[in-house]
């Protein structure tokens, strides 16, 4: 009798959750993988899709998201009527870029903004050495958020920088992710950013009773710091010193780099940091004000993509397709996670096809095993197609970065793969700039250097259980 419950029991959770995984009208590839699971694990499997199948953010978090909705439309008019905003970008040099604009605006409602001056950073020195004396600097405000803020080395310099800005009466508000700062909120530095009244709080906090009524994975990934409304960092560089992080994960030093910006972008940064503020600190959502920038500090043409699992959920990947589609000589791609879905994957075969030289440069190390296989099963097919795949071997390639024909390239957070386009909030920076494009492209380049090409002769000698543990990989792919 209790064999026969359990088998009718599994055999009702199997059909409900099989019903609501086909009716969800996600991609298809998503949802055959999940169904696997839940017709291959009994209990277990279905268990797992509770926990991580959908995209639950918690009733309080939607509630709070949707009272911000009308402020934020409001402020997204504001910003449509600076004199700032891009209407057209000249075709027909910048044909592609116009379409990407067009299109980025439509998808997110943010316009693309003249007049930044936009520095890249390449080392985390550098970026520690700037941040700090920025800090230092400010007037009135200083806003930070990351997925991983880590204590030791160069991060110690930045808690003591803002402990020094809270001290002459700077506002200082920060978010730390809750499961990629797990270990930092419950460190000591934070006890001494509160005692000094630097507002630091969780973003996304975790915990058992939260994992039963919010998914334990979608995470605050962006990198983002505001100060005093006229600068802002961002990219992909994690509030973490390299020499002190994951030693002991066997894969070297992670190897980043940040922009930092000055001009009309910042505000549109600041806005984001601002929503992500209200959420977690469930108090109303407030526009920053736009500087008045008379002469604006550059020539830059800077739009600000913002994608998370509460925003249009097809955005980010409609876009990152489009730019891969409007390349026509060149498309260079660095990325840490490279787990691509079909259409991504058909958008890369087809690249080389019609001409475009395609460079995607990995790290040849990698802290995931499972993105590691799922990331080699898709090589060979690539290869074939004539695509140049790269293995940095100088550390982790943490680094985030498309290059479109050197004329315009799309920066920031975002990976390329599954989670990053539909799980994690993310940032990005879409760059329309023939010039800071081609420093960019001068940065991939000094990667390529530090790597080696893979061969299809030599790929396709690999050992056979490798193959079979990539072929196995890639089946749960679109769950990684």
């Amino acid at each position: 009798m209790i064999s026969h419950f359990l088998i009718g029991l599994h055999w009702l959770i199997v059909a409900c959750l099989s019903f609501r995984v086909i009716t969800r009208g996600r991609p298809v590839g998503v949802s055959l993988a999940w169904l696997t699971v839940i017709f291959g694990a009994p209990f277990i499997g279905a268990t797992f899709y509770l926990f991580f199948g959908e995209k639950r953010l918690g009733r309080h978090r939607m509630a709070q998201t949707k009272a911000n909705a009308i402020e934020v439309a409001k402020w997204l008019k504001i910003l449509r009527c600076e004199k700032s905003v891009i209407r057209s970008i000249v075709p027909p040099q910048d044909a592609a870029a116009e379409a990407m604009r067009h299109h980025a605006e439509n998808m997110t409602g943010i316009p693309a903004l003249a007049g930044n001056a936009i520095i890249l950073l390449d080392n985390f020195q550098a970026v520690f050495d700037s941040l700090i004396a920025d800090i230092d600097s400010a007037e009135e405000q200083c806003h930070l958020s990351f997925y991983i803020w880590y204590e030791s080395g160069r991060t110690d310099d930045v808690v003591e920088a803002l402990i020094r800005a809270a001290g002459r009466g700077v506002e200082c508000r920060a978010l730390a992710d809750g499961l990629g700062s797990r270990a930092f909120l419950k460190g000591t530095q934070i006890l001494r950013l509160h005692e000094a009244g630097v507002k630091l709080i969780p973003a996304l906090p975790i915990g058992f009773l939260k994992t039963l009524f919010v998914r334990r994975d979608l995470r605050n990934h962006r990198k983002i710091v505001t100060i005093d409304n006229s600068i802002a960092y961002t990219g992909s560089q994690n509030l973490v010193d390299p020499r002190y992080f994951k030693q002991d994960s066997g894969v070297g030093e992670w190897v980043d780099a940040i922009a930092r910006v000055q001009g009309p972008t910042v505000a549109t940064l600041d806005a984001v940091f601002a929503l992500d503020w209200s959420v977690e600190n469930h108090s109303a959502f407030e526009a920053p004000q736009s500087e008045n920038h008379d002469p604006y500090p550059g020539n830059t043409i800077v739009q600000v993509v913002p994608s998370g699992p509460d925003l249009e959920p097809e955005a980010i990947h409609q876009l990152l397709l489009a730019a891969i589609y409007s390349a026509r000589r060149e498309l260079i791609l660095t990325t840490p996670y490279f787990v691509p879905e079909e259409s991504m994957m058909t958008a890369l075969l087809s690249a080389p096809r019609r001409g475009v030289d395609v460079t995607l440069i990995v790290p040849a190390l990698n802290d995931s095993m499972l993105v590691r296989y799922a990331s080699a099963a898709h090589y060979e097919a690539l290869l074939e197609a004539g695509v140049k795949i790269a293995l940095f071997q100088d550390g982790l390639l943490h680094t985030k970065s498309l290059t479109i024909d050197g004329s315009s390239c799309i920066f920031g957070s975002l990976n390329l793969d599954i989670r990053s386009l539909w799980l994690n909030f993310e940032i990005s920076l879409f760059i329309y700039d023939h010039d800071f494009t081609l420093r960019l492209r001068g940065l991939q380049k000094t990667y390529l250097e530090k790597s080696s090409l893979l061969s299809l002769n030599d790929w396709r000698k690999r050992p056979h259980q490798q193959k079979f543990a990539e072929d196995v990989f890639r089946l749960f792919a679109p769950l990684l």
